[in-house]
């Protein structure tokens, strides 16, 4: 599969004016992320088609300008990586709360006029045409999340993105936002650490430590599975990246995937991994999601327990996600859904392969 041209836009910012100073670890992010992703060892983007944007950089005008730009030179066959590091929250407006990211240049007296709104931040990545979208934000820092300078304004900024934010923010075709962190959550810094929590273990997937097929290629659902599970391993209950699509139609790949070039030959073929078998094949079986002929709920789980949106494919992911830590119902484990899926299949090929194995 090629990836077209790859371009990727990474704002870090740190320093504000009328918002409390974020640690250094914020523009590291920034530094480190677009570092690895021009890296010729690593994930192979032209050099000249990666646009930082740090701190002074970064005004609101700064980071239209960087939108538009991906707008007007990308093309279907491109690839695109947007990533944030900074202030985001919800600010007040006549009709409601509206999340947004916030410009360096963001003045607590004028809200609405200096930050990037969540309409106009939707209408932005619509107009990027590439098939593959991936817009990671690490943007609810611990420790100075929308924590103002002035008196009397405390109350108007609160943190973090909503997740029906973040779902508008993934509206279309080849379209994935992953953020950091829920919206009521921290997104962990730890004192003297180079790098938030997150982008730490977003660094080792683009490194090529996330686990892929082996095709020399990093997928998003590579880059989120091993950003959130090691996340949310390191502190159990404290901070659980969000992942968000509305039609996602493959697991598209973002990079290559050259791991620091260790060998001189391709990364040879490793087993395909069983989960994403039997994702496929329960999204080949159950198109419509697993509400489908109620095989979650047959197989004994808890539909209640699942974040189903987007399409059948997406939920499949997250409902399997769950499962595999644990979740998704007390009574459904991987051996019932299998046992479920074969009573309505039960000369299906692959599904009688992977019960073998079960």
């Amino acid at each position: 599969m090629t990836l077209g041209t790859r371009r990727a836009l990474v704002i870090g910012i740190a320093n504000y004016d009328t918002i409390s100073s974020l640690p250094e670890a914020v523009l590291n992010d920034a530094r480190d992320t677009a570092s690895v992703l021009r890296a010729e060892e690593y994930c192979g983007f032209p050099p000249n088609q990666v646009k930082v944007l740090l701190d002074d950089q970064a005004t609101l005008e700064g980071i239209r300008s960087g939108l538009a730009y991906l707008a007007s030179t990308s093309t279907t066959e491109d690839t695109v990586v947007i990533f944030f590091s900074g202030h985001g929250g919800r600010l007040p407006t006549a009709v409601g709360e509206t999340s947004a990211l916030l410009p360096v240049d963001f003045q607590v007296s004028n809200l609405p006029g200096t930050a990037l709104p969540e309409v106009e931040f939707t209408a932005a990545l619509a107009a990027i045409k590439a098939r593959r979208l991936l817009v990671l934000i690490d943007a609810c820092h611990a420790g100075g999340v929308a924590t103002l300078k002035t008196h009397g304004d405390e109350d108007s900024i609160r943190a973090g993105f909503s997740e029906k934010t973040l779902y508008q923010l993934a509206q279309g075709t080849g379209r994935v936002v992953i953020s950091s962190s829920r919206a009521q959550e921290y997104s962990l810094v730890l004192n003297g650490a180079r790098n938030s929590i997150f982008t730490q273990y977003l660094l080792e997937a683009l490194e090529g430590k996330a686990h892929t097929t082996g095709d020399g290629l990093i997928r998003v659902f590579d880059v989120f599975n091993h950003v959130a599970e090691n996340v949310r391993a390191s502190f159990p209950g404290r901070q659980h990246p969000i992942f968000k699509a509305s039609d996602l139609e493959d697991n598209f790949p973002v990079a290559l995937n050259r791991g620091g070039l260790k060998t001189p030959t391709p990364a040879q073929p490793v087993e395909p991994d069983r989960w994403r078998e039997i994702e496929t094949i329960m999204a080949d079986l159950y198109p419509a999601g697993p509400t489908d002929l109620e095989i979650w709920a047959r197989a004994g789980g808890d539909i209640s327990r699942l974040r189903l949106q987007g399409t059948g494919r997406a939920n499949w992911f997250a409902a399997l996600r769950s499962l595999k830590l644990g979740g998704g119902g007390q009574q459904i484990t991987l051996h019932t859904l299998l046992d479920a899926a074969t009573e309505d299949f039960p000369h299906h090929p692959e599904l009688t392969a992977l019960k073998t194995r079960d």
